[in-house]
């Protein structure tokens, strides 16, 4: 995994904070000095808390989970969209709907009613009803493709969420912190760090300073899906061959279990025969025995 630069990150800006009175005293390891009434961000710690952050996603995108990226104001809005879509998590832009994560099941309700929407205009429905309606449907399956869109392939909670500004997007970070989701964040000198489980300490207004983080974190990404690619590849084959030899030991219990069945009567038939010899024999003395006995008597 390609580590973070130390000069990217101080040519992007990601080192400004904002104004020393509106600053959170739980930023202060996080803080490397004051200048001009501006905090300044020590980018050695944000340097190792982004590595930190890029090697757990890369691990959740390697498990084959999903990552929810939060980004809603505009200097991130785009870039989030941009960037992320190339890995294919899912994204929120536009607005956090309250409930998105708690109450999941309304939502892949309303995109399942979004995705019928979208049939109906494939399949030719949309040329036996009237023109109003037509436009009521269209506009309603717009306003949902806008805020649910780029989630239609979330089919279940994500493993963790991405977020930009943890202010900003303070529903949303209860949400997950409330369902125990790990979420990983930008995090700015006026925001708690303690609010999330990964914080970057970083600026989270300059559209450039999210630019570098999110090539970070989204390259981590993609190399864990790769990774992940790769071994089901590898284990294709492996899994094919146990497959097969599961299969041929099968077989064979199954064709020893028949065989001792048929084998059986005819084992029960042998033993039968020298049985009936020896009831005859004993029979046979006993009756030699009680004639002796009435000879003896006679006589």
């Amino acid at each position: 995994m390609s580590k973070t630069q130390f000069n990217d990150l101080l040519e992007a800006g990601a080192h400004f904070g904002h104004l020393k009175r509106k600053w959170n005293p739980n930023m202060a390891p996080y803080i490397f000095m004051e200048r001009n009434g501006i905090h300044i961000i020590d980018l050695h710690k944000t340097v190792v808390k982004l590595d930190e952050a890029a090697s757990a996603m890369k691990q959740i995108a390697k498990s084959g989970r999903k990552i929810l990226f939060v980004a809603t104001k505009k200097q991130a809005k785009d870039i989030v969209a941009e960037k992320v879509q190339a890995t294919g998590m899912p994204f929120v832009t536009e607005r956090w709907s309250g409930g998105m994560l708690t109450n999941f099941p309304t939502i892949r309700r309303a995109v399942k009613r979004m995705n019928s929407l979208a049939k109906m205009e494939k399949d030719g429905t949309f040329d036996h009803i009237s023109k109003r309606e037509r436009l009521q449907i269209s506009r309603q399956r717009a306003k949902m493709e806008k805020t649910l869109g780029s989630i239609a392939d979330l089919n279940r909670l994500p493993a963790a969420m991405f977020v930009v500004d943890i202010q900003k997007e303070n529903i949303a970070v209860a949400e997950a912190r409330r369902l125990n989701i790990p979420v990983f964040a930008i995090v700015d000198t006026n925001s708690n760090p303690n609010l999330v489980d990964y914080a970057i300490p970083a600026n989270d207004d300059a559209a450039k300073s999210i630019a570098v983080i999110l090539d970070t974190v989204t390259g981590s990404i993609k190399e864990g899906l790769n990774e992940r690619k790769a071994e089901r590849e590898k284990e294709g084959p492996a899994k094919e061959k146990k497959q097969a030899k599961k299969q041929d030991t099968k077989a064979k219990k199954s064709s020893a279990r028949k065989e001792p069945a048929k084998a059986e009567p005819e084992a029960q038939a042998k033993p039968q025969e020298p049985k009936a010899e020896v009831k005859e024999n004993t029979e046979a003395t006993k009756e030699t025995k009680d004639k002796n006995t009435e000879q003896e008597q006679k006589s």
